[in-house]
């Protein structure tokens, strides 16, 4: 396998390097991103065993840009001196990596340079997930699909690649198709806890609550290795199941307390991946009325919440933890996090701006709404908000979805049932199975004085007793 200087990687490609120790660190730094493993940060000790490696020192650079940034540009630097000596697969990486984690980054050409790569190097499984997460910040799952659509004859039988093809099938709405990957995918790997996610997804969304958790239960001794987005996200799509299909609170609290908050007492737990399905799980059982079950959590959580180093690490958290913390009444907190999201926004280049519109005007009203301005929220969202439209936030359709349930509540809450009845009919016609969305409907026809009433009362008592109980 060694020609020279020249030895190949897990995908059979050539990097330059004499060590084998570089490379067995930079295969294992593959399987730890596509499980979702804890030890990514295994691919630091790749340029340790050879410093001149290119490949080594471009994805210890992408690493550390999230998990240390002072140590990125050591590395970064490092892998431009030798680019001279790199492979052509090198190279494409460096180029790729190298746009990715640029400053003020162009999105469309970082992409472009990621879909080039995998046009000739199709095996590297790295890179696709690498695009596949660029795809998603993008809103972009049509980008991410022809993506994996390329790259799979060269990876029919690979273990991960069935969940990379899921997730974008399953954001475009193509749930059988999305449910017949992640089952392939299931058969190559059973523990992929990627797969499990996005068949939970499929489950959850067709409404058949009950077998999505039994799965998900199944397959939960495996996540105990992820990192703690992953272990957290798989139990908060439990939770959401549970919720969904009426279970009694009492389990929502003990998932809670046992599988998501029970993570940060791990060494090495990443609190903000933690405390993203925490808010995520609270806000749902907030807009449900249910908070009182859950005792002081939320204020217990929002006072972490006002260490700013948890801040402007993801737009998505920093909508939560807006509302989070003008729930809890810590107002000046909120308030600085709100006029740092719009100073962020306004350094952006005139073409990122544009896509972020969206994500600011969310942040705002999820800030209003915690404090109680219900009204004033829902004149920011405006007549025609669909959470679908704000996806730039980097959350999934299942993750905004709840956007949408506290507009529903704000519609009906401020005289405007007329509308909510709208709305919520043509969300009750992609999922009727969620007794939540009828007792809403229910409520909207009580306001406006329609019949139908009793039929959306009695299909809300009856799912609610469909699935767990």
């Amino acid at each position: 396998m060694e020609r020279g200087v020249v030895k190949v990687d897990k995908w059979g490609y050539e990097v330059n390097t004499s060590s084998d120790a570089c490379i067995s660190a930079i295969n294992s730094f593959y399987d730890q991103v596509l499980s979702y493993g804890r030890r990514r940060s295994v691919i630091l000790e790749a340029p340790a065993h050879d410093h001149n490696c290119v490949l080594a020192n471009i994805l210890a650079a992408h690493f550390l840009c999230s998990s240390d940034p002072s140590k990125a540009p050591s590395h970064l630097q490092a892998a431009k001196s030798r680019l001279e000596q790199a492979t052509p697969y090198e190279k494409a990486v460096f180029d790729a990596v190298n746009c990715l984690i640029s400053k003020d980054r162009d999105d469309d050409v970082a992409f472009e340079l990621h879909s080039e790569l995998l046009k000739s190097f199709p095996k590297d499984l790295l890179s696709l997930k690498r695009a596949q997460v660029l795809c998603f910040y993008m809103a972009r799952p049509d980008l991410s699909l022809d993506l994996v659509q390329q790259a799979l004859p060269s990876n029919q039988q690979e273990e991960y690649v069935y969940g990379m093809l899921a997730f974008p099938l399953l954001e475009l709405g193509r749930m059988a198709d999305a449910e017949k990957a992640a089952r392939k995918g299931y058969e190559i790997n059973k523990q992929d806890c990627w797969t499990h996610h996005n068949l939970c997804h499929v489950l959850q969304y067709e409404c058949r609550f009950k077998e999505a958790v039994e799965f998900m239960e199944s397959c939960s001794s495996s996540w105990d290795s992820c990192v703690s987005f992953m272990l957290t996200h798989n139990w908060w799509h439990v939770a959401l199941c549970y919720m969904e299909g009426h279970s009694p609170v009492e389990r929502l609290l003990e998932i809670y307390d046992h599988h998501i908050w029970k993570e940060l007492e791990k060494v090495d737990a990443f609190g903000p991946e933690v405390y993203l399905n925490a808010l995520g799980l609270f806000l749902r059982v907030h807009v449900r009325g249910q908070m009182d079950a859950f005792g002081d959590r939320l204020k217990i959580l929002a006072k972490r919440l006002t260490d700013r180093a948890n801040w402007y690490i993801e737009w998505h958290l920093d909508v939560l933890v807006l509302w989070a913390l003008a729930n809890t009444g810590e107002i000046s907190e909120a308030e600085e996090l709100l006029k740092g999201l719009k100073s962020r926004i306004s350094k952006m280049n005139k073409k990122k701006q544009q896509s972020m519109q969206s994500a600011i005007m969310l942040a705002e009203a999820l800030y209003e709404y915690g404090r109680g301005n219900d009204k004033h929220a829902m004149e920011l969202l405006g007549p025609n908000f669909d959470a679908d439209n704000c996806k730039t936030i980097g959350a999934s359709g299942e993750q905004l979805d709840v956007f949408n349930e506290v507009w529903y509540c704000m519609l009906l809450n401020n005289g405007q049932a007329t509308k909510a009845i709208e709305v919520i009919e043509k969300r009750i016609k992609a999922r009727d199975g969620i007794p939540f969305l009828w007792r809403l409907l229910e409520k909207g026809y009580k306001q406006t004085g329609r019949q139908e009433v009793a039929i959306a009362s009695e299909k809300a008592k009856v799912l609610e007793t469909a699935y767990f109980h």
